[in-house]
């Protein structure tokens, strides 16, 4: 028997369709065809199996206690989720008596591991190829029939999708206890009820919200004074219309400029008012150009989210259900959970198809679709950039499963908007720069202006976005023409504070999340990741922050709650900043690639969070050996205890936590320069141990999990320079 196994029912039921007649229905389960051609597609109703409880493991891990962390489950369990445990058994039936088995879950890291976790937990000989759906049309999902992989392609993919599950259990329920703990027994937080829950990437969101909401609080409004000067040509056969042009502060005025190069100073303003008014000076830049602006790329979900978000004030999850729907029931749009904004160039043969069916679905997009040009191929056509899914885009269907909602024709107008604009031509404008040198004072005026719209009639406006005066064309003054200043005006202005998250700015923020690092090497290396979360859990991300009572909405804002602000205040800035868990996500993306293991990754993180809860590593059996002899020194790579072993060339000091860590010393190396005989001492902000080093300046301390953490100490007769209360 040849096997089907669908992500979900919708997607089971598209298959079947496909798949020769007749169909014979059961119970999770649907027969095509007859007598030996057969096959049988089944589906899962997303995960059918979850990581097992802590208790599974030990009975001890119960009870939430701080002698019982951190939990490192040493083999891991999966269990049935509660609710589908009747399409577990049925798969589980199939699964068995097939000879074949086609996967059929998402093209993305947990379809690919849903469907591959339940093949494994029941076991089977049977080869498994590999289907990939984008689109659930019959034609689509017909041809995608045809193009199995072996399942075997796609390891890694799932190797990172398990890796990731394995990390949010221990991140996730060791941090969640012990901060939970910590909140009922210590500090002001004493008697706290309720639990506090941590997650590698919920908490660093909801850190960039209270960051948001305390810098708004704290905010003090500053004056600050632009100097703005009217100009007008002096030849006679110059364009004699006047022009205004705003003064750069130069290298005498620097002291007196903030951050972003304002003004703080009125009386130096005036000054400078008064040195230029009535005096003739001269254009030292000209330049005005057309230049043309190509449409953007189609919509990934974030993309989707961000945009909606913007225009219609949807929440993410809300796009999200609403782009299922289109894709599941309606089949209106291809797969909406994807992270490419870019199609495969086999898919340029059929936009005639689409075009045609968007002016159907949409009346609205009847004349933009009539005026496409379907001989103009954009760079949105790139396989080199389309990996397992590409842009979401209309499908060829002529029309909806059902009358579409309100949400569903925004989307699937926004959606097809983007589509239609690969067929547009370019948005032309004009620009124009003007500088203007009187004496030694410089002022500098631009221009912007749409000549020739393009692509740009159909992009969606904000309603309510106030249309700005159109600023009247500035002279076509060449350089060295005169000028004459005849008036200016020093203005005031305050400094405004940055606005509260949107639902659009806030998935804008977890995309492009390395602008929230401080650190360049780390903020260079983020910004070829996908930021925090991926494209199809950040709305699910914010939706539990929302359920956890951490945010709350305030019209379109969102703010941190007190419960969200107190939890941020109270964690070191490496569980609440960004930083390291995005590095998780790149890390992620490279054992997908192949290019990282993930047992390599889960040890690493084990260490992270036994420095985090305030425990020493956990010891290999060398851990007696270690008991016996307090005074050996400590490994200085993970600060365990050390034991002596012999090697080809004689003795030498080993971390007892071999093969785990592979820390070694010289034998005669018992007391170190590097501190690491003493007790550990923990980093402040992320409680890993801190090592001695030495700089050109002399000794400091620094964290031991550098790169990830860059803390460091001042060294004080060889210890760090740290309140006793610190030292532990």
């Amino acid at each position: 028997m040849h096997l089907y196994i669908a992500e979900k029912p919708s997607l089971g039921r598209a298959i079947a369709a496909a798949l020769p007649q007749p169909q014979q229905k059961g119970q999770g389960w649907i027969r095509c065809g007859s007598g030996s051609s057969a096959v049988t597609v089944s589906w899962c109703i997303g995960h059918l199996l979850e990581p097992a409880e802590p208790a599974s493991y030990n009975p001890a891990w119960k009870n939430w206690r701080a002698d019982q962390l951190p939990m490192f489950p040493e083999k891991w369990q999966l269990t049935p989720k509660t609710g589908v445990a009747a399409q577990l058994k049925v798969l589980q039936s199939l699964i068995r008596k097939a000879s074949e088995i086609t996967h059929a879950g998402d093209p993305d890291r947990e379809g690919q591991l849903l469907v591959d976790e339940v093949i494994r937990y029941v076991g089977t000989d049977a080869p498994v190829r590999r289907l990939l759906i984008n689109d659930l049309t019959p034609a689509a999902v017909a041809k995608a029939l045809k193009q199995t992989r072996d399942n075997r392609d796609f390891l890694r993919l799932s190797d990172s999708a398990l890796a990731r599950q394995r990390a949010d259990w221990l991140y996730g329920l060791n941090l969640t206890r012990f901060y939970t703990l910590l909140y009922q027994t210590k500090g002001q937080q004493q008697g706290q009820q309720g639990v506090y829950s941590v997650g590698r990437v919920q908490t660093p969101v909801l850190g960039l919200v209270v960051k948001r909401d305390q810098h708004i609080k704290q905010f003090q409004p500053q004056d600050f004074f632009p100097l703005e000067a009217r100009f007008h040509g002096m030849e006679e056969d110059s364009d004699t219309r006047t022009f205004s042009a705003r003064w750069v502060p130069g290298e005498d005025y620097q002291h007196l400029l903030d951050s972003e190069n304002r003004l703080l100073d009125r009386s130096a303003a005036e000054q400078v008012a008064a040195a230029v008014e009535g005096r003739p000076g001269k254009i030292c830049e000209s330049r005005f150009r057309d230049r043309s602006e190509p449409p953007p790329l189609p919509l990934s979900l974030s993309a989707l989210q961000i945009e909606a978000g913007r225009l219609f004030r949807m929440a993410a999850k809300e796009v999200l259900d609403t782009a299922q729907s289109l894709y599941e029931r309606h089949q209106l749009i291809t797969y909406p959970r994807s992270d490419s904004r870019y199609l495969p160039l086999e898919h340029y043969n059929q936009r005639q198809q689409v075009i045609s069916a968007v002016g159907k679905v949409d009346i609205n997009l009847a004349e933009a679709c009539n005026t496409a040009d379907l001989q103009r191929k954009t760079a949105a056509w790139n396989d080199k950039k389309v990996d397992a899914h590409h842009a979401i885009i209309p499908t060829s269907r002529s029309s909806a499963g059902g009358a579409l909602s309100g949400k569903e024709a925004q989307i699937y107008n926004l959606i097809s908007r983007y589509y239609l604009m690969q067929f547009a031509a370019d948005a032309i404008h004009r620009e124009g720069k003007l500088g203007v040198k009187l004496g030694d004072h410089l002022f500098r005026t631009s221009e912007t202006a749409v000549l020739q719209p393009g692509w740009k009639a159909l992009e969606l406006k904000l309603r309510d976005a106030k249309a700005k005066p159109e600023k009247p064309a500035l002279p076509r003054l060449g350089t060295g023409d005169p000028v004459l200043c005849d008036g200016t005006q020093v203005l005031q202005q305050q400094t405004q504070p940055p606005k509260h998250f949107t639902d659009a700015t806030l998935l804008a923020a977890m995309t492009n999340i390395a602008r929230f690092v401080d650190d360049p090497e780390l903020r260079k290396t983020l910004r070829e990741t996908d930021g925090l979360g991926t494209e199809a859990t950040r709305a699910a991300i914010l939706e539990t922050l929302f359920k956890r009572d951490y945010l709350f909405r305030d019209g379109r804002h969102i703010r941190a709650s007190d419960k969200g602000k107190s939890l941020i205040n109270a964690l070191p800035d490496s569980v609440s900043k960004p930083d390291r868990t995005a590095v998780w996500e790149a890390t992620l993306e490279a054992i997908q690639r192949g290019e990282a293991q993930p047992q390599q990754f889960l040890d690493s993180l084990k260490q992270e969070i036994q420095g985090f809860v305030g425990c020493p590593a956990p010891l290999a059996p060398d851990a007696a050996e270690v008991a016996t002899n307090p005074d050996a020194p400590h490994c200085p790579k993970c600060r365990a205890g050390m034991v002596e072993r012999k090697g080809k060339f004689g003795a030498f000091y080993a971390c007892s936590r071999y093969p785990g860590c592979k820390g070694t010393r010289p034998l005669e190396d018992h007391s170190p320069e590097d501190g690491s005989s003493q007790k550990p001492v923990p980093c402040p902000f992320c409680f890993s141990p801190l090592v001695r080093r030495k700089s050109k300046k002399g000794w400091f301390w620094g964290c031991s999990s550098f790169p990830a953490c860059r803390q460091t100490v001042n060294d004080l007769n060889g210890k760090p320079d740290l309140p006793a209360k610190t030292v532990i």
